[in-house]
């Protein structure tokens, strides 16, 4: 899951841009800085240099070699790519590189997906701690126990840190100090990164089989607002656009007739609209919309939707991708990876048209792809469970 706001280094990533022939981004505004992205969408629109037109000829620009699988999200700021792996550490790389700048060694897993703001790194280890790092060196600034912590990722607006927990809380926490602002108790796991917006906090929870929600909660204290229960299963990663919220569930034992897919008005969790796909939907991404979502451990095969955010209506399917990874938007291009509870259909990160589906490029990793993309600056950065951490980008002088 990942956040930044950092006006530092200007001077290198104009340099890095200029080195592959890439225009910078005014102010950072490209960064990718935590799983749902600044604007909660999983949805880059300041990304200018990839698209539909050149994305086929997008190369491995780098690749950097963990010593574990790695299924955290990439989290992009002033020039520095930052990611977890299950060799139990947390890595900062540089982005026109890949070249580590450091690690921190964490007491577990690094699934959680970094997210980063005002010079600190925050992400979760199954250690069962929320970490917050210097994200220059790599120190460690403080660390917040819980009961357990699996692959939830935080997400930080305004100086509060929002995390989920498998004990079942949803946690606010000062980014600062790591001092405990409030805590809410759910009916059931968190692995949801909670998407924040207009002072309320949209998170899911709950677990395959045993009922789910969709809890909207008081940003500043943590009291709910109101709650949308599934009734099928752990609830998604929401994504938040014009005033609605969209979220995937599991699915019922009942011939899919239970919707799991399911649009909210964001103010009162009136349903505007909701469907049934007969597979556990994963986050998703909205754009320009349309609401891209896929499908894991399904009846029908692993598929990548769009769908109208409007009326819900089936715009286009594409085969074989989603599953774990859930897609980043940028630029008329989705990128999405393909992986699966119990194998990958194929090993491949994919771009496709945003409009119609088609393939347009695809790179098979040699492992199941996980991790979601993060696109920023004309690269697009996702990590593999062959270990590996890649980023792709034109060749130097294709445009």
């Amino acid at each position: 899951m990942k956040p930044l706001r950092i006006l530092v280094l200007i001077l290198c990533a104009c340099f890095a841009s200029v080195a592959w022939g890439q225009p910078p981004a005014a102010n950072g505004r490209s960064d990718w800085t935590e799983f749902h992205r600044q604007n909660m969408m999983r949805w880059n629109p300041y990304e200018s240099v990839l698209s539909v037109k050149n994305v086929g000829n997008m190369v491995v620009k780098w690749q950097f070699k963990t010593r574990g699988a790695v299924y955290s999200s990439p989290a992009v700021a002033n020039g520095v790519v930052y990611v977890g792996s299950q060799d139990n550490k947390v890595y900062a790389l540089k982005a026109s590189t890949g070249a580590k700048l450091w690690s921190y060694p964490t007491g577990g897993t690094v699934d959680s997906s970094p997210a980063v703001a005002n010079g600190v790194v925050y992400v979760g280890s199954e250690d069962n701690n929320l970490y917050a790092l210097n994200a220059r060196s790599g120190r460690k600034l403080w660390s917040y126990p819980t009961g357990y912590v699996y692959s939830a990722s935080p997400t930080v607006v305004n100086g509060v840190v929002y995390f989920g927990s498998d004990d079942g809380n949803v946690y606010a926490l000062d980014a600062s100090t790591g001092a405990l602002l409030w805590s809410y108790a759910t009916n059931g796991i968190v692995r949801s990164s909670p998407a924040v917006a207009n002072g309320v906090v949209y998170v899911g929870s709950g677990e395959s089989g045993f009922g789910g929600e969709l809890d909207a909660l008081n940003a500043s204290t943590g009291d709910l607002l109101w709650s949308y229960t599934t009734n099928v299963g752990a609830a998604s990663s929401p994504a938040i656009s014009k005033g609605v919220v969209y979220f995937g569930s599991s699915f019922a034992d009942d011939g899919c007739q239970t919707p799991n897919v399911i649009a909210l008005k964001a103010s009162t969790g009136k349903v505007l609209w909701s469907d049934s796909f007969c597979a556990y939907m994963n986050s998703p991404a909205v754009a320009n919309d349309v609401v891209y979502v896929g499908t894991d451990f399904p009846f029908a095969g692993y598929i990548l939707y769009a769908l109208n955010a409007r009326t819900g209506a089936q715009l286009w399917s594409f085969p074989n991708a989603g599953g774990d990874s859930t897609p980043a938007v940028a630029n008329g291009v989705v990128y999405v990876g393909s992986s699966d509870f119990e194998g990958c259909p194929n090993h491949n990160v994919n771009a496709l048209n945003a409009r119609t589906g088609a393939k347009l490029w695809s790179y098979a990793t040699g492992g199941c792809v996980a991790s979601s993309p993060a696109v920023s600056n004309g690269v697009v950065y996702v990590g593999s469970d062959n270990g590996k951490v890649y980023a792709f980008s034109l060749k130097k002088g294709r445009k």
